[in-house]
């Protein structure tokens, strides 16, 4: 290994199709279109895996751009604690503080978890998401997925009652998660909210727009409800525990991993439960989501068993049963 040399920080757009159609409220993809960031040093190659989201103003050029804005300051020694004030949170930061963590732990001859301290991951089990569609569509999708123990349903269009119904309906033992994508109104929550109570629904995520979500303050709601569009990372957490049971932590919100253990430690401080998600990616992305699982109440890191097909050494999935990443893919 020779550390004579300076690290290099190279970056690229990847697309990997995806099994059929993926969508939400916002809109539909047909595949997952991810930036990965690598970092050489001495022969050694930390690599993190990035998904820009639109809906946060990032494209796959403006997150390509932020991350080799810091290539100078890469080989200059720019580690993942200084990184933390050098780029705001979101995708970006994120790809590059796991490629650190990588790059960290293969230097060290070490595990990433012991490098940051935390519990060895055990195996967990993971949501496995049914895509937004009619209410028939969605009942068949929920039949073929229904030997999985915990399904996450993507809702928020009209009639989403009936979209609950057929759900249940066709995975009776399921324990269900909704996600609404902020695409509730004042008008249709408590309705919806019922419908998911009669249902047997666990959680039910981010029902109504962030920002103007003031009133699940005020609802009364037998559900646990989960924040997602309206929690990012530590900053965004004030006045949370009066509208929210619990945050869904995803490492392209909080710009890697290195905040998201953290916000997991505060949500957890603050009596809030955790739900660890992601958005669509391959195994890359999904393996230092890992590290938090242990903590979660709620695993969704599904995201590779919606592809067409997976990057090398993948995860490995065994049912809805997700295991540690093996050392070749990632920490």
């Amino acid at each position: 290994m020779d550390l004579k040399e300076p690290p290099r920080l190279s970056a690229h757009i990847e697309r990997w199709p995806i099994a059929g159609t993926f969508s939400i409220s916002r809109g539909s993809k047909t595949e997952a279109e991810v930036v990965v960031a690598e970092i050489n040093h001495g022969g050694i190659t930390g690599r993190g895996e990035c998904v820009p989201y639109a809906r946060y103003g990032e494209s796959l050029q403006t997150t390509l751009s932020t991350i080799l804005s810091v290539q100078q300051r890469i080989t200059d020694g720019l580690d993942r604690r200084a990184l933390q004030t050098a780029l705001p949170a979101g995708a970006a930061r994120n790809a590059l503080d796991c490629a650190l963590i990588d790059l960290e732990s293969k230097r060290a001859g070490a595990r990433a978890w012991e490098v940051l301290g935390r519990q060895r991951p055990q195996p967990c089990t993971t949501a496995y998401t049914i895509s937004l569609g009619s209410a028939d569509a969605m009942a068949t999708a929920a039949a073929k997925a229904a030997h999985r123990p915990l399904l996450k349903i993507k809702l928020g269009s009209d009639d989403d009652v009936s979209r609950i119904v057929a759900v249940r309906r066709a995975a009776p033992r399921s324990q269900l998660i909704v996600d609404a994508n902020e695409a509730w109104t004042d008008a249709n929550l408590a309705v919806n909210i019922a419908a998911c109570a009669d249902a047997g629904v666990t959680l039910i995520e981010q029902p109504l727009p962030a920002g103007h979500d003031e009133a699940l303050a005020a609802i009364h709601h037998r559900i646990a409800i989960c924040a997602d569009e309206s929690v990012h990372d530590r900053a965004s957490m004030s006045g949370l525990r009066e509208r929210y049971d619990a945050v869904n932590i995803k490492l392209d919100k909080t710009g890697g991993l290195t905040e998201a253990v953290a916000m997991a430690d505060a949500a957890l401080a603050m009596g809030l439960d955790i739900m660890i998600g992601c958005m669509v990616g391959t195994s890359l992305a999904m393996a230092p989501a890992m590290l938090l699982a242990q903590q979660a109440r709620y695993v969704d890191l599904d995201g590779p068993l919606l592809l067409a097909a997976d990057r090398d050494h993948p995860l490995r999935y065994e049912g809805s049963t997700l295991y540690p990443p093996p050392p070749e893919l990632w920490g």
